[in-house]
């Protein structure tokens, strides 16, 4: 069955979803340990969480990268992450959603948070047909995700190391297998300010 190219999938509960961000051990290794981010993450700057964790691979070449040897996987709140999506923007200007470029520079620069969608990425780290989310957290927004949305970190770099070597090996379902769980998420009509509803039906009107 065909995936919706917009659409938003997670791993989560009743209360919680899981986003992923990959950071240098300095910050990620007591993030996990004491369960908050430490004094030297920096509130005031654009932090991007992601629900996906093959797009997290792919953006911290399994752990490897510089400055992201260390990947997270953040549990927050629910009502936090729903909070974020209803005061999003956008990142990028779309003919057809919004009135003009003027416009949508005025709403980018009020939102405290920015939603972006890319390629979803398959075990090989390749692009795939549909899209997946990176919500842009500053501000407001961030400070709220560091200081109230957070229920738990965990260190999951030795996950995507041992992931990445059953890829490596040709064993993909074993690699497959490991995976965190990620469906569907039930975000609710219209939830998503600059989102899937406005994207599709912008694409309608171009096209």
């Amino acid at each position: 069955m065909e995936e919706p190219k917009y659409q938003i999938r997670a791993q989560y509960t009743a209360s919680t979803i899981t986003v992923y961000q990959a950071y240098r051990p300095e910050i990620g290794v007591p993030a996990a340990r004491e369960g908050r981010f430490p004094d030297v993450w920096k509130r005031d700057r654009m932090t991007w969480i992601k629900p996906s964790f093959l797009w997290m691979m792919y953006r911290c070449g399994w752990g490897t990268k510089e400055g992201q040897e260390t990947v997270l996987a953040v549990e927050i709140t629910r009502e936090g992450f729903e909070w974020a999506l209803e005061h999003s923007c956008l990142s990028h200007y779309e003919r057809g959603l919004h009135p003009d470029r003027a416009a949508w520079q005025r709403q980018l620069k009020r939102a405290p948070a920015r939603v972006q969608w890319d390629p979803e990425r398959d075990l090989h780290l390749q692009p795939l047909p549909h899209r997946a989310l990176q919500l842009g957290l500053s501000g407001e927004a961030a400070h709220r995700y560091a200081d109230e949305w957070i229920t738990s970190i965990t260190d999951v770099t030795p996950l995507a190391r041992q992931i990445h070597a059953h890829v490596r090996d040709g064993d993909l379902d074993t690699a497959r297998r490991l995976l965190p769980g990620e469906r569907p998420y039930p975000a609710a009509e219209g939830l998503l300010r600059g989102g899937v509803d406005a994207l599709d039906s912008a694409a309608e009107q171009t096209g």
